[in-house]
C-alpha cells in the first residue's frame, strides 16, 4: 500500500487507539506502558506534521454512507489540520509531564489513566478531521465519554459529584440542542457537508438561521460559554494532568474549535452578518469574558482560578465566531493555538507546585519562588502570554480580535475586551509576586521533596513554546487566513 494522504487521514484516527491497546498489554510494567504512550504520542505528531504539509490537497475518506447528504466522512482543512497539530504536540508534552505527576503523587488507576487519554485524543483527531456536522457530532459525544473516567479519577464523593456535573451539563447541551441543530441543518440544506461559504445561506431564512446560530452556540456545551459553563470548573476535581487535557489539549478547545468551524463552513460568514442572534451573542461572548474574570480573581485555590481563566479566554473565540469578519475570525483561530500553550503551561506549574508541597492555595504560596524557581518563572511566562504581553503568542489573538470589534463599531466590546486584560493581570500576576515577592520561608515547604524533573521541564518547553509562537505566527497566519475570505472555493 503506496503512502497518500488520504492513509495519513486514516492512520491520525487510528494511532491512538493503537496505542491505547499497547498501553492495556503493558499494565503491569509501567516504563513499558508510558513507553507505549510517548512512541503513539510522537508518531501521531509526525503524521499529522504531514497532513499540515499536504493539506492543501484537501484529502477526504468515508467510511459509511447512511443517507444521501448523511455519511461518516473525514476531510481535511486548514483549520481542523491546526488543532490537530496542537492537540497531537501537546499530547507529548502532557504526557512527559503526567508520567510525572502521576508516579510523584502515587496516583492510583494510572493504566486506566493512559487508556482514557489515547481515547480522549482519537476523539479530538476525529473532531479535528471530520468532513461534516454528523462525524464531529460523533466523535464530540465520543470525547464527553472517553474523559468521564479521566475527571472521575480519584473516585471520592467530591470526584463523583464533579463528574456528575461535568456529564450532565455536556450531554444535556449535546443532544438536547446541538443534536436537533445538526438534523435541522439537513432539513434546510440537505447535507450537514462542510462547505467553504456555508451551506445555509438561501436555504434558511435570517429567523431559522438565528435559531439555528443559537441553538449551536449553547449546544456546544465545550466552549463554556455562560450559562452552560459550570462543568468546566467542577471538572477540576480532576488530577492535575487531565485539567491540562481539559482546558489546553482536547475537550475545552474542541469545543471553541466546532464553534469556529460550524461558523465559517455551516453558515458561512456572509451569512452570520445578516443574523439578529450573532449580535446578542457576541455580547453574551463579551459579558462571559468580564465575568468569569471577575469570578477567577475572587478565587483562592490555584485550579478554579484558572478554570475561570478558561471561562473567560474561552469566549474570546466566541466573540471572534459572531463578530464574523477576517480579522474576528483569524483571532478566533490564534486564540486556540495561543491559549492552549499559555493554559497549559499554567496548570502543569500548578500541578509541579502541588506535587512538591501539597499547596494548593494561591494565599500558600508566599516565598515558593525561591524553593521552586523553574516552576514559577514558566508559571510567569505562560501567564503573561494569557494576558496579552509581547514576546508572548497570546498578545495576537488580542490584537486581531481587537481589530474585528473596531471594525465592528462596538465600543462596549472594546471596553470588556481592556477590562478582561486588566482582571487578567489581576488575577495571573499575584500568584508570581507572592512567589518571588515574599521573604524565602525559613522551613523548606518541600514536604513531599522535589517534585521529579518532568514536572518543571515540561512548562519550561510550553512555556518556551509561547515565545516561538510569536515570532512563527506569520506562517500560521498565511496557514489560516484564506478560510476567512469571502472567495473561498470548495
Amino acid at each position: 500500500m503506496s503512502w497518500t494522504p488520504e492513509l495519513a487521514l486514516l492512520l491520525a484516527l487510528i494511532l491512538p487507539l493503537i496505542g491505547g491497546l499497547g498501553v492495556l498489554a503493558f499494565d503491569k510494567q509501567p516504563n513499558l506502558r508510558e513507553t507505549a504512550t510517548l512512541i503513539t504520542a510522537i508518531t501521531l505528531a509526525v503524521v499529522v506534521a504531514y497532513l499540515v504539509e499536504v493539506s492543501g490537497q484537501r484529502p477526504e475518506i468515508t467510511l459509511f454512507t447512511f443517507a444521501p447528504g448523511l455519511s461518516l466522512t473525514f476531510h481535511l482543512e486548514p483549520l481542523g489540520a491546526v488543532f490537530a497539530m496542537v492537540a497531537s504536540g501537546l499530547w507529548i508534552v502532557n504526557s512527559l509531564y503526567s508520567i510525572a505527576y502521576m508516579r510523584g503523587n502515587k496516583e492510583k488507576n494510572q493504566t486506566r489513566f493512559y487508556y482514557c487519554f489515547t481515547l480522549s485524543i482519537a476523539a479530538a483527531m476525529g473532531i479535528a478531521l471530520s468532513g461534516n456536522m454528523l462525524t464531529l457530532f460523533f466523535f464530540y459525544e465520543a470525547l464527553t465519554l472517553a474523559t468521564v473516567p479521566l475527571v472521575a479519577h480519584k473516585g471520592d464523593a467530591k470526584a463523583k459529584k464533579g463528574t456528575a456535573i461535568y456529564l450532565g451539563i455536556l450531554l444535556a447541551t449535546s443532544i438536547g440542542l446541538l443534536l436537533p441543530a445538526t438534523f435541522a441543518t439537513y432539513y434546510f440544506a440537505g447535507t450537514t457537508d462542510f462547505t467553504a461559504g456555508g451551506i445555509l445561506a438561501g436555504a434558511a431564512g435570517p429567523v431559522a438561521g438565528s435559531v439555528l446560530l443559537v441553538l449551536f452556540a449553547f449546544g456546544i456545551g465545550k466552549a463554556a460559554l455562560m450559562p452552560v459553563h459550570p462543568w468546566l470548573p467542577n471538572a477540576m476535581v480532576a488530577p492535575t494532568p487531565v485539567s491540562a487535557l481539559l482546558h489546553a489539549v482536547a475537550v475545552v478547545k474542541a469545543g471553541v474549535f466546532t464553534m469556529l468551524k460550524v461558523v465559517v463552513y455551516i453558515f458561512g460568514i456572509e451569512y452570520m452578518q445578516i443574523l439578529p442572534a450573532a449580535d446578542w451573542l457576541a455580547w453574551l461572548a463579551g459579558i462571559s469574558i468580564v465575568v468569569a474574570s471577575v469570578i477567577a480573581f475572587t478565587k483562592d485555590n490555584i485550579k478554579a482560578r484558572l478554570a475561570f481563566s478558561t471561562v473567560s479566554q474561552l469566549s474570546y473565540v466566541t466573540l471572534g465566531a459572531m463578530l464574523a469578519s477576517p480579522a474576528a475570525l483569524l483571532g478566533a483561530a490564534l486564540q486556540i493555538v495561543m491559549h492552549a500553550y499559555g493554559k497549559i503551561t499554567l496548570f502543569m506549574t500548578a500541578g509541579g507546585i502541588y506535587t512538591g508541597t501539597k499547596k494548593s492555595e494561591v494565599s500558600q504560596l508566599d516565598g515558593l519562588g525561591w524553593y521552586m524557581p523553574v516552576t514559577f518563572a514558566a508559571f510567569a511566562i505562560g501567564a503573561l502570554s494569557i494576558i496579552g504581553v509581547p514576546p508572548f503568542g497570546g498578545v495576537w489573538p488580542k490584537i486581531f480580535l481587537m481589530e474585528g470589534v473596531v471594525a465592528a463599531d462596538q465600543p462596549w466590546l472594546i471596553a470588556m475586551l481592556i477590562g478582561s486584560t486588566l482582571l487578567n493581570i489581576g488575577y495571573l500576576l499575584p500568584i508570581v509576586i507572592r512567589a518571588f515577592g515574599k521573604k524565602k520561608p525559613v522551613e523548606s515547604p518541600m514536604k513531599a521533596g522535589p517534585p521529579p524533573p518532568l514536572a518543571w521541564v515540561a512548562p519550561m518547553v510550553t512555556a518556551a513554546g509561547t515565545v516561538v509562537l510569536f515570532f512563527m505566527v506569520g506562517p500560521i497566519i498565511d496557514f489560516l487566513q484564506p478560510v476567512f475570505t469571502t472567495e473561498m472555493t470548495p
